[in-house]
């Protein structure tokens, strides 16, 4: 069943960053371990290194992008990542 954005952060409160991105930044590696993460537990915490590079909130969109997940928010240098099916974007 789809979950909000709030369903999704309230399940993410408990999770710790599992992946992190350094100063390789995004891999092909890395995408690879985001997205057998996401099939497996549906969230993904991803801790963004100051060494990865200053704009956290674009290494996120463009993590999202290449691992077809979808980028629910950026708290700090924390990023969660959703996979698409299991996140309902609420429409206006």
């Amino acid at each position: 069943m789809p979950r909000t954005r709030k369903d999704v952060m309230r399940e993410a409160t408990e999770l710790t960053p599992t992946v992190h991105v350094g100063k390789d930044g995004i891999t092909d590696t890395l995408v690879d371990e985001v997205k057998l993460q996401l099939k497996t537990r549906r969230i993904v915490k991803v801790k963004l290194l100051p060494s990865a590079g200053e704009d956290k909130k674009q290494l996120a969109l463009d993590l999202a992008e290449k691992s077809k997940a979808t980028l629910v928010d950026v708290r700090g240098s924390v990023a969660t990542l959703c996979e698409k099916r299991y996140f309902q974007v609420k429409a206006d």
